[in-house]
This record gives C-alpha cells, sequence and structure tokens, in this order.
C-alpha cells in the first residue's frame, strides 16, 4: 500500500500542474476558445468577427430622429373646367341649376418635413407646397396645426415652413462630409399616406450632380425606398443624426426601386438660415456661361486631370467682367479646386460669400495666368 500512494503521489503533481497551467492559458488567451476550425464564428477568421461593429437593432436611432418628421398636407384650389354651352341662355333652360358642377374642387397633396429649430422653422421640398392655398402639418405625437411659408429655394428645391407649437424636438444635425459609400442610412417620412415609415438601405454615392433635377446638385444615393410622400422627410444615419432631405427617385414609374437622392444637411441648413434671416438665399455669383472642355483638347494643353471650363459668355459688369476674363478663357482651378465639371464649379461658386475673393487659373492663347475676381450675388430666381 506504502509503494501505490507513492506511485500516485509522483503522477498526480504532474497533473495538477498541467491543469493549472491550462487554466491560466485559458485565462489569458480567450480567443483559442473561438479558433477551433472557425466553428464558433461561423467560419470567419478571429480579426473579421472581433471587429463587427454592427448594430442589431436601429431603434434608437428611428427613437431620436422620427419626433422630428411631420407629415404634411397640402390643399389648392383647383378651377374646374366649364363647358361653354352652359353659359348660354338657351341650353341654360335645360339644366337644373343646383345639380350644375361647382366651379372650384380641393385637391389634397401629401409629403414630409423636418423640424430644424425649437422655434417651428421646417424644412419640406419645394415641390410638396408650391401653389398650396392651405398647409397643415402633423406630428409624430398626433398634434396638427397650420404653418405658413417663410420662404422657398426652386434652386434646391427646398422651402421653409414655420409652425407655431410647443415642446418640438429639432432633429440633430449630421456632418453629411463624412458619409462614406457603404454607411448605413434610414428614410423616414410617411409614403403613401399610411403613417411614418422607415426604410433602411446605404449610401451608394455622394456628390452626385448632373440628373437635371435641380439647378444646384449634389445629391446623396441612397438605396434606401424613398417613395411617393417621403419627399421632404429625413434621411438620418445609424445614430439617427440628420443627413439629408429626401427629395426625389429616379424611376419612370414613380417608386422606388433602389436609387434616390436626398439634399445633405449642410446645404439644407444654410437655405434655412438665408430664407429666415433674408427671405432669399444669398449665393455667389462670377456672371459667366461655360462650357467643359473636351478631354481631347484638354491632353492636348497638357492639363492633368484632363478637364477645364471654357468661357462661353460674361455678363456686362459681372464680377469675371471686372476682372478682366474674357470669352474663349480656360478655367482649370478655382480657389486651388480643381475644375471637373460643370455642375460642381457653379456650386463650389455658389457657396463662396458675396465679397469673397475668388483665385482663378486660367489659360489664355496658350499661356497659364492666374486671375484674381471677388463673388457677387447670385441673381434670385422668381418663386
Amino acid at each position: 500500500m506504502t509503494s501505490l500512494y507513492k506511485i500516485l503521489r509522483y503522477i498526480s503533481w504532474p497533473a495538477i500542474a498541467g491543469l493549472l497551467m491550462a487554466a491560466v492559458a485559458l485565462l489569458l488567451f480567450p480567443q483559442a476558445l473561438n479558433h477551433k476550425n472557425g466553428m464558433e464564428t461561423g467560419g470567419l477568421s478571429p480579426d473579421v468577427s472581433d471587429s463587427w461593429e454592427g448594430p442589431v437593432s436601429y431603434s434608437a436611432a428611428v427613437q431620436r430622429a422620427s419626433p422630428s418628421v411631420v407629415n404634411i398636407y397640402t390643399q389648392k384650389t383647383l378651377a374646374r373646367t366649364r363647358h361653354p354651352l352652359l353659359d348660354d341662355p338657351f341650353f341654360r333652360r335645360f339644366f337644373n341649376s343646383s345639380n350644375l358642377p361647382q366651379q372650384q374642387r380641393m385637391e389634397s397633396s401629401l409629403g414630409s418635413g423636418v423640424i430644424l429649430t425649437q422655434e417651428g422653422y421646417i424644412l419640406t421640398n419645394n415641390h410638396v407646397v408650391t401653389s398650396a392655398d392651405e398647409i397643415v402639418v402633423q406630428l409624430q405625437d398626433g398634434r396638427e396645426a397650420m404653418v405658413k411659408v417663410v420662404g422657398s429655394d426652386p434652386d434646391t428645391d427646398l422651402a421653409v415652413l414655420k409652425v407655431d407649437l410647443d415642446r418640438l424636438t429639432p432633429a440633430k444635425i449630421a456632418d453629411p462630409g463624412q458619409a462614406r459609400v457603404g454607411d448605413v442610412v434610414l428614410a423616414i417620412g410617411n409614403p403613401f399616406g399610411v403613417g411614418q415609415s422607415v426604410t433602411q438601405g446605404i449610401i451608394s454615392a455622394t456628390g452626385r450632380n448632373g440628373l437635371g433635377l435641380n439647378t444646384f446638385e449634389n445629391f446623396i444615393q441612397t438605396d434606401a425606398a424613398i417613395n411617393p410622400g417621403n419627399s421632404g422627410g429625413a434621411l438620418v444615419d445609424a445614430h439617427g443624426n440628420l443627413l439629408g432631405i429626401n427629395s426625389a427617385i429616379l424611376d419612370r414609374t414613380g417608386y422606388s426601386v433602389g436609387i434616390g437622392f436626398a439634399i445633405p444637411a449642410n446645404t439644407a441648413m444654410k437655405v434655412l438660415k438665408d430664407i429666415v434671416e433674408h427671405g432669399y438665399v444669398i449665393r455667389g455669383w462670377l456672371g459667366v456661361e461655360a462650357r467643359p472642355l473636351t478631354r481631347e483638347a484638354a491632353q492636348q494643353l497638357d492639363l492633368d486631370p484632363p478637364s477645364g471650363l471654357v468661357i462661353t459668355n460674361i455678363y456686362i459688369n459681372s464680377p469675371a467682367h471686372l476682372a478682366g476674363l474674357q470669352p474663349g478663357d480656360i478655367i482649370t482651378r478655382i480657389n486651388d479646386y480643381w475644375v471637373v465639371d460643370n455642375e460642381r464649379s457653379m456650386n463650389l461658386i455658389a457657396d463662396l460669400s458675396p465679397g469673397d475673393s475668388v483665385k482663378l487659373e486660367v489659360i489664355r492663347n496658350g499661356e497659364k495666368s492666374t486671375i484674381m475676381a471677388v463673388a457677387g450675388t447670385r441673381p434670385t430666381t422668381n418663386s
């Protein structure tokens, strides 16, 4: 028995030591548990699974953003076409005047808007409220109130409304400049008049222009469903911060199929600020008409990137005229930004304030030069 006891005692100490070492190793390196043939991570490497940060729910984002989104009901009086025979005395004898059709009728349309200040200023699309005789907004909590149109900006298809209600929840503003292709976004609005709804998607492009929808275009493109009634609603990030105002879809059927456009929040806020303070949007202006330089011509001039704008017309006494620009001049850079296309160049100038200096790099008769101009005020568009 004594010999057996000594043998067991001799064997037990290494076993106990091994168990202690295994326990310490698991405490120091827990990722080893997930390394077994990738079964616990669905076949993904530990680095991929550990870096995943996607939320399983966007409930917090929706709760943060949805109180700022309102439904907009508009009514406008439309003249009903009257047959000319109804005004003829002979034919009027054959009609009961009480049954004659009414000369006017009311038409209701539906859209969305976003509350942006505690004072009750709301942004929506201009096309939602154009020519409306009566506008009503409904908040998420069910309250309704009449609103007035403070002003509109057809060049960006935005309009500013004002509602007199308390306990409003303004939207939290994000920086659209930080938005990246692939970011998750949510579109909140009132599609088809069914009540406030949320759709989810990703950003598929930024800075989209040249679509012919507005004069100034710098759209955020998304595949979040933007259906009729979503116009003027909110496009928010995964944290519920406002990235843009939903504006349009690209589809002939009139229903969303994966390509929608939103006006960036920074553009929308500038429109709101200018309309509230001045009654219209103040934009920079040079007073030139231009067309893109062909790629072949740009390559012949050794331009890199191969792009530029050829001035075709200059308005008399405009900032461009006073600075000495001439038709035929080729603009290659505006304030150190390469000229890529007409739309982006126009946006660069429009974003300036009147009185700001503008540095233009110009090619004239094959010679490069720098011309300094002073931005003027872009003439307003009649709304």
